[in-house]
Parts: structure tokens; sequence; C-alpha cells
């Protein structure tokens, strides 16, 4: 069968997958070459370098620099896209017939060029970005970073409505699905889960003696997270609790250093992370930010035993029913508690591979080959 060619075009470089972003494009890409795609990819660089993993999947990868500080800014378009514009790029997109996917609203700058009025256009979606921005202000204190999320808000609500050059939308969560299809009703849209690590569950039958939290820590979101684990659960928690993540601020450290029976394990591996989430009795899952999936999710769901989160975790998922949700921080304490006690089961296993079948990478990545040839 002759090869389904596709442009990928990507915000960032999609290797080493070490974050939510990455780690859905890179195994989309894996799952795609598998799938029979001849890909070629797009990458913004702006610090993660030339990777020759992504050669071993794609025709061509090409990197273009990232037009950051003055020259990113427009008065009208956001940063996040206008800083992502280069002529060899919609050079290079021109030269090859094939449809083309537009990994995030931050690639989407040449998404109404005119030379490409013909081609077949995909937006995957990863966020309602202007209501991230606007979640990323209202938890800012800076100033000059408040100002800056609020004002990228207000040009990417005004930008989401500019879109209608995509022939089809997927978005990775059920809530921003149905957003982008209100807007755009004439146009095609998938609900196509995060691709990941995981083919099949790996979870570990028995029992672990510590709760793991991980995600990057430098991040907002994350580190607010990190701060009411430690203020509101950890302190009435007698079990050990391990905080894993990249780049953790200096008062991260120092709290975690002055709260009993917790450990910080910073920038762990691939390989030290899957480990922790596997061993762990308990993955804990809170979020105060609505908005796409977490791919931690999936992680702790796919490879670790039990897990408790958070109504705003597990929003948008379809989810609902896959683990305890606890809304308040008594509710979560005594959960943990509760199912620290607890051995994960072959049951427990079972029970999760069927609620994860629509999770399948191989099915996701038909889906999207089968969208890809107008279908």
């Amino acid at each position: 069968m002759k090869p389904t060619k596709v442009h990928i075009v990507c915000f960032d470089v999609p290797y080493p997958a070490d974050y939510g972003g990455a780690i859905d494009v890179f195994y989309k890409i894996k799952n795609l070459y598998t799938a029979g795609c001849k890909i070629y990819l797009h990458c913004f660089e702006y610090g993660r370098g030339l990777q020759p993993e992504l050669n071993k999947y794609c025709e061509e990868v090409w990197y273009y620099p990232r037009i950051t500080g003055l020259g990113g800014i427009s008065t009208s378009i956001p940063y996040i896209v206008y800083s992502r514009r280069n002529k060899t790029l919609i050079s290079r997109l021109a030269s090859i017939d094939a449809p083309i996917l537009f990994e995030g609203i931050h690639s989407t700058y040449y998404l109404s060029h005119p030379i490409l009025k013909d081609r077949f256009k995909i937006l995957r979606i990863h966020n309602i970005e202007h209501e991230y921005y606007l979640q990323l202000a209202q938890k800012e204190n800076n100033l000059l970073k408040k100002t800056y999320f609020l004002h990228e808000s207000s040009l990417l609500e005004k930008y989401e409505h500019n879109l209608s050059s995509a022939n089809a939308f997927c978005a990775l969560s059920m809530a921003d699905h149905d957003y982008f299809k209100e807007l755009y009703p004439f146009a095609h849209h998938n609900f196509i889960v995060p691709f990941h690590p995981y083919n099949e569950v790996v979870s570990l039958i028995g029992q672990g003696d510590y709760c793991l939290y991980h995600g990057n820590l430098s991040h907002p979101e994350n580190r607010e997270a990190v701060f009411y684990l430690l203020k509101e659960i950890i302190p009435n928690l007698s079990c050990k609790v391990i905080i894993a993540g990249r780049q953790p601020a200096p008062d991260i450290v120092t709290a975690v250093k002055s709260t009993a029976n917790c450990q910080l394990i910073i920038n762990p591996t691939s390989e030290e992370l899957e480990s922790l989430i596997q061993n762990a009795q308990i993955n804990l899952l809170p979020t105060f930010q609505k908005s796409g999936m977490k791919l931690k999710l999936l992680y702790a769901l796919f490879a670790g035993r039990h897990a408790v989160a958070n109504r705003s975790m597990l929003y948008g998922t379809g989810l609902l029913d896959i683990c305890p949700i606890t809304d308040n921080s008594s509710e979560m304490i005594e959960k943990i508690n509760s199912l620290f006690l607890f051995p994960f089961t072959t049951q427990d296993i079972e029970q999760r591979k069927q609620k994860l079948a629509n999770y399948s990478n191989h099915n996701n990545a038909l889906l999207l080959k089968q969208l890809l040839l107008g279908n």
C-alpha cells in the first residue's frame, strides 16, 4: 500500500518526550509511522536541540528558530503564534503536496495562507488556549507576567474565532471538542485522546510503601498542586510521599525539606519516573486548572496502582469513574489513608484495561490516518 504522506507542523521539538505536549506529538509520530504514514516533520526549536531519534520515524525533519522577544510580538496575533513563522517553512509546505497536521494553535501562522488553500488541513487542539492563559493570569502574582497572560488570552480568544481554514479539528479533551464544534459546525470534528508511551496497562499487582506526585515542577499549575499537597494533605498522612519532577524552584526544595515523611526527587530520568509511578501505592493527581487532558493522568492509569484525583484532573476525559474523585482536602486524606491499606489486584488491572479501551494508540493512529485520507 502506498504510504500516506503528511506534514506535521510542531510548536516545539517533540523529543525527548518529557512533558505533555511533546509526549502526545512524539507518540503520535511513532504510531502514525507504524500505521504506514510518510511524515514530513517541521519543528520550532528554541533550546531542545536537534534530535536524531525523530529521524527513525520521519521522511524528513526540519528545524526552524522561534522568533522570541520583540520580533515575536504583534498587535493582533498571539505571541505563541506570531513567534512561530518562517518563510522556509511555508515554502516546504507548498513544495510537497500532502495534508497538513498543525500541532496546537501555536503552529497555525500559515493555516490560512493562500498557497495552502486546496490542502487538507487538520488542527490538533491541545487546549482552549484563551481559557488556559486566563487561568494562568488569575494564578500569577507577578504584575508583568499577569499583564502578558491577560493580553495573550484576549488575542487568543479572537484568534480562535478565525481558524475556519482548518478542514478538521482533533481535540484531545471532550470539553475542547465541544467548544470548537460549536465554533466551526461545518468542519470535521474528532475527539482523539492524547498519544502516550503505553500500548497496554503495565500496572503491577501488590502494594507499595509510598504515594507519588509527579510533574514539571517549574510549571505554575504543578507548583500550585505541590504546595496544596505540602500544606493541606501530606501533614495529615502517616505514609511517605515522594514528589518528583523537573526544575523545582528553591521554595519547593525548602518546603519539602521541612515537611515530615516527604522526599523530593529532582529531574528523574524517564526510566526512573516510570519506576516511581509503577511502584507507588497511590499516584496523587490534584490539579486546579481545567484545561486539555493531563498526561500524568494517563501515565498513572496505564502504569500505576491506585490513583486519587480531584474533579478538575478528570475534566473532559470521559474517565470520571476510573478512580476516586475527591472534591476537598478531607476527602482526599480519607481516600489516601483507605487505599494505602489495599494491595492492587489482578481484578483491578482488568477493570482498568476495560475502562482505558478507547485510549489505544494503535486505534487512534488509524483513525487519524483515515482522516488524513479524507475518509
